[in-house]
């Protein structure tokens, strides 16, 4: 059964001097899609430190070690658990930033949890308990990704077996919910709706994904990021992914949908003064 809606008031710290939820400033998480290569991670990690230092923004740098849902078996997926979180401790060795990556099974919980400062649950497998509970117990924060095929009520229950474990420090992401094929639509109803339970990030990237529309890969509508980033920003949400990259139409995952790190940039502003009128405080 539906229950209306009430806004959350707990935060929690996701790494040190960052804290989502609970009234505080919007946090950002951005990065490429997917690690690429160690010298293309480490250029985007450092321009984001220099953005989000100019911004005054907390920020949390994500990339992919493997992205394990592409569209075609001859898609690119990444450099694997290994190499690619080898890469990531490089970057927080050098940068400082926290690190957000996800997880496509269990057992990599315990090996991605000493690198990674959130643990991602994508979006396909937010039902799957092993993984939720395998998230919660490693301890590290954890990011659940809303499925397309999800009410927004109904990922209370995903974030309970994450709490299950003795873990609270848990958050959810909106990315968009299916229409038909091909399309994403976002309903703004559903920020309010999950944040009665945890605080809530909008992941712009992927909710302008148009899913299979190139037939051997995912389209996206990239021109619509401000509109539906500011929306959402009026919503109240606690946090924006907005995946980055140097030269979004050369990239090897989601060339349609990611942002450089000059459009960030100028969206970030935006953002800010949205979300400052909405939530009332002095940033």
């Amino acid at each position: 059964m539906y229950t209306p809606a009430v806004e959350t008031k707990a935060g929690f710290d996701i790494a040190p001097g960052i804290v989502i939820g609970g009234g505080a400033r919007p946090v950002y998480i951005a990065g490429p899609c997917v690690i690429e290569s160690e010298a293309m991670a480490l250029s985007v990690a450092r321009r984001l430190k220099e953005l989000a230092r100019a911004h005054g923004i907390p920020l949390i740098f994500k990339a992919s070690f493997d992205k394990a849902n592409r569209s075609s078996l001859e898609s690119y997926r990444g450099p694997g658990l290994e190499a690619g979180l080898k890469i990531l401790a490089r970057v927080k060795e050098e940068t400082g930033l926290p690190v957000l990556t996800d997880f496509h099974e269990p057992w990599q919980a315990e090996r991605v949890a000493p690198v990674a400062d959130v643990l991602q649950v994508p979006a396909f497998l937010c039902r799957q308990t092993d993984m939720l509970l395998a998230a919660g117990r490693t301890g590290a924060a954890v990011n659940i990704k809303k499925g397309q095929f999800m009410a927004p009520e109904d990922m209370r229950h995903a974030v309970a077996k994450v709490t299950s474990t003795g873990n609270g420090r848990v958050f959810l992401t909106e990315r968009g919910s299916s229409f038909g094929y091909h399309n994403l639509v976002v309903d703004m109803r559903s920020f309010p709706v999950m944040r009665a339970f945890a605080p809530v990030v909008f992941d712009v990237t992927h909710s302008l994904q148009l899913p299979g529309g190139l037939g051997h890969a995912t389209a996206g509508a990239r021109e619509f990021h401000p509109y539906l980033a500011r929306a959402a920003a009026a919503a109240g949400v606690d946090g924006f992914f907005i995946e980055t990259h140097p030269d979004p139409p050369a990239a090897l995952s989601d060339a349609t949908t990611q942002l450089s790190v000059e459009e960030l940039d100028a969206l970030i502003p935006q953002l800010e003064r949205v979300s400052q009128v909405i939530k009332g405080t002095d940033r």
